[in-house]
C-alpha cells in the first residue's frame, strides 16, 4: 500500500493501527498525523523495542494492508448508497 494513501484516509486507518497495536492512543495517532516515521517512534515508545523493530512493524502492517480495505470500510459503503 501507498503511505500517501493511508496519509489520506487517516480517520480510518487509525482505528486499524488501534487493532493493531493496542497501547497507542487516540492521542498518539493525532501527534502521528499520519507521518510513517513518527508513527515507528511512538510504537517505539509504547513497546519499549529499538528503531529498526519499530519500523520493520510498520512496514510489515503497510504491506498487509490492502487498497481494499479502504473501499470496504464502513464510511465508503455509506457514501456509495
Amino acid at each position: 500500500m501507498n503511505w500517501d494513501r493511508i496519509e489520506g484516509n487517516w480517520k480510518q486507518a487509525k482505528g486499524k493501527m488501534i487493532e493493531q497495536w493496542g497501547k497507542l492512543t487516540d492521542d498518539d495517532l493525532d501527534v502521528v498525523a499520519g507521518r510513517r516515521e513518527q508513527l515507528a517512534g511512538k510504537i517505539q515508545e509504547r513497546y519499549g523495542c529499538a528503531k529498526d523493530e519499530a519500523e520493520r512493524q510498520v512496514a510489515e502492517w503497510e504491506r498487509r494492508v490492502g487498497d481494499d480495505w479502504f473501499d470496504s470500510s464502513p464510511d465508503k459503503k455509506q457514501k456509495r448508497h
